[in-house]
């Protein structure tokens, strides 16, 4: 499915711009046409980040074991994104911008898996 997603419109920085065509060329945008048809769809739990000065290495994986304990397994990296330093920053910020909007709507996302269970939780039904 193609998809459309607005962006500024990109000016010759070589010319000299007064702050009203600063303005006007910023509320000009264009249409920038994505295409994910061929984007594979896949499932992460587990992410690890590493990197060289120039790349960022970002891993992907799913992992079986409980959240609140060591694995006991191996996790399997099944997708792999290496990147520039440029676009992890961009990244970062539509990820930020996206979580701060995610959480004004839901609530405050607990990234501590211990204060998120619930009290018995883990002992089993036996014990309650």
């Amino acid at each position: 499915m193609a998809k459309t997603q607005e962006t500024p419109e990109q000016g010759n920085p070589a010319e000299a711009e007064t702050p009203a065509a600063q303005a006007a060329r910023q509320a000009q945008r264009t249409q920038m046409e994505i295409d994910d048809t061929k984007a594979l769809a896949l499932y992460a739990n587990f992410c690890r980040v590493t990197g060289t000065p120039e790349e960022l290495i970002i891993d992907f994986g799913l992992s079986a074991q409980q959240p609140t304990g060591m694995p006991t397994q191996p996790i399997a990296i099944t997708q792999r994104i290496i990147t520039n330093y440029y676009t992890a920053k961009r990244m970062l910020h539509a990820l930020q911008l996206t979580v701060q909007r995610h959480e004004a709507t839901f609530g405050v996302l607990e990234t501590d898996v211990q204060k998120r269970i619930r009290p018995g939780f883990m002992q089993g039904p036996a014990n309650q």
